[in-house]
């Protein structure tokens, strides 16, 4: 049984309903747009995490002086607005024309190129005040074109992994003797020169970094360097991923939210350490997996990004921030390998498929933002992870997912009784389902026994990827679910 209480444990802000949309030069081609607009209509995602990319914006004039064409930038950063989302700008990368050099690139694909055959330039600045000019300059021209108002409601952030070979100084080892001894120097004046360049535009606007790979003591280091600066810090952004494709393969990890909690503690002591506790702490970039462009070629295993098991796991990760009370104010999902597709399901780390199919993940996201602030007190047996929340206005939400802690397919299937308190039962009750029969189109591809879906199969996957209620009844008569493994249900109760 399932028994849902009328007591306020704590207000729990919706954290969860953010992504890192890449690459970012697909917002202004059709199939970017093609999701955002789905994204946005559904109101699945709140925050968009995207690079400035400023190698497509700065150059060398005439004159040899630092130039900017912002025509580009312009037409993703006029869609995410138009679409109405909050965005976390990742003020990278370095333009060839300032780096210390242009000898080191790599490209962070399962391709030999980025997206449209671009790579990136992994130097630092070969002169940090063109560094900080480009900040500045960037920043002063998205504030006259979207004003303070709102560019204030924004974040920003340096760069991207910098403790990481692949995107800062790769013709260097990614020992933890080069991070701290060579990594850490370069970035710390990196920040400040990007702090200095922002704040000459206005202080209202809100920055941080580091988007940390995995490293704590560049982590630390850093903190160190901005306090010992005295330098503007609103946030600390950090990233997780449960497991690497090399240690599925090997057997030495398996699929388990557990990898995600025990990867976020370390990082919650760094911070506390270093005494920025205070500060938020942004997880912008999760995955159960790292290597969103690997797919099944790499990892067999990374096929459960098309199934119902990765819907249960972000329930159940969403479940354990919760109830663990560890310090988190964001959680963006890394949307990567979207280009990189060639056929329908084939393990990448996205919402939609090659042929816009609605994944399980994705519908877990539109379900989650059913949630409300006021989260309630709750009793429920092993294997169940339960969110119950209600409004102010006293409308009722809960997700519930049913799941192992490997996710074991071979979970028995259970019946549980939902108890809603007394104060919903004269309301509608509606749920909606994701599991291996419902709402789950890689399941359906599975029996359909089909290699090339013809556009009959594609509209039928495309139904099968849109979410229905599965039940609306009076909340006054009993609700008994019917779970299987790696199930979720929302259930509401409103007028």
């Amino acid at each position: 049984m399932i028994t849902i209480q009328n007591e306020i444990i704590k207000k729990q802000p919706n954290f969860w309903n953010q992504c890192l949309f890449h690459p970012t030069d697909a917002i202004e081609d059709p199939w970017g747009k093609r999701i955002l607009d789905r994204i946005s209509a559904d109101g699945a995602i709140k925050t968009v995490r995207i690079y400035t990319m400023f190698e497509d914006i700065v150059y060398i004039g005439e004159n040899g002086d630092l130039c900017y064409d912002f025509r580009v930038s312009d037409l993703r950063l006029d869609y995410m607005v138009e679409k109405g989302f909050d965005l976390l700008l990742a003020y990278a990368g370095m333009p060839d024309c300032i780096a210390a050099s242009t000898g080191n690139k790599t490209s962070v694909s399962k391709n030999k190129t980025r997206y449209k055959g671009k790579m990136w330039n992994s130097a630092p600045p070969k002169d940090y005040a063109l560094w900080e000019e480009i900040c500045y300059e960037y920043t002063r021209h998205i504030v006259e074109r979207y004003g303070i108002e709102t560019v204030s409601k924004w974040r920003c952030q340096c760069f991207n992994e910098p403790d990481i070979p692949a995107f800062f100084m790769s013709e260097l080892p990614g020992t933890a003797e080069d991070t701290v001894k060579y990594r850490l120097p370069a970035y710390c004046k990196l920040y400040a020169a990007f702090e200095r360049g922002i704040r000459r535009v206005s202080d209202r606007i809100l920055i941080g970094g580091p988007a940390l790979a995995h490293h704590q003591a560049f982590l630390g280091g850093w903190l160190d360097y901005v306090r010992e600066h005295n330098l503007k810090l609103d946030f600390i952004s950090v990233h997780n991923y449960g497991v690497s494709p090399r240690e599925l393969n090997d057997g030495s990890k398996s699929i388990s939210v557990q990898n995600n909690i025990r990867k976020h503690q370390p990082c919650v002591d760094t911070v506390k350490a270093h005494g920025y506790d205070h500060l938020p702490l942004l997880v912008d970039e999760w995955g159960f997996s790292s290597a969103g462009f690997y797919n099944r070629e790499e990892c067999p295993a990374l096929m459960g990004r098309e199934t119902e098991l990765f819907s249960a796991y972000f329930v159940k990760l969403i479940h354990e921030f919760v109830y663990s009370d560890y310090k988190i104010d964001m959680l963006c999902i890394c949307l990567s390998g979207q280009h990189e597709m060639v056929e329908d399901f084939s393990g990448f780390r996205n919402f939609f498929t090659l042929n816009f199919i609605a994944k399980p993940i994705y519908n877990a996201y539109i379900l989650s933002a059913a949630l409300h602030e006021n989260l309630l007190a709750s009793e429920y047996g092993s294997n169940l992870f339960v969110v119950p929340t209600k409004d102010d206005q006293g409308n009722f939400a809960a997700l519930i997912s049913y799941s192992s802690g490997n996710f074991d397919e071979n979970l028995p299937a259970i019946s549980e009784n939902v108890v809603l308190p007394e104060e919903f039962r004269g309301k509608t009750v509606t749920v909606w389902c994701i599991d291996r029969n419902t709402t789950n189109p890689y399941r359906l591809y599975q029996k359909m026994g089909i290699d090339q879906p013809s556009e009959e199969d594609l509209r039928v996957l495309r139904e099968e990827g849109r979410l229905k209620p599965v039940l609306i009844q009076s909340a006054s008569r009993p609700l008994i679910l019917e779970l299987t493994a790696n199930s979720v249900f929302l259930i509401t109760a409103a007028e």
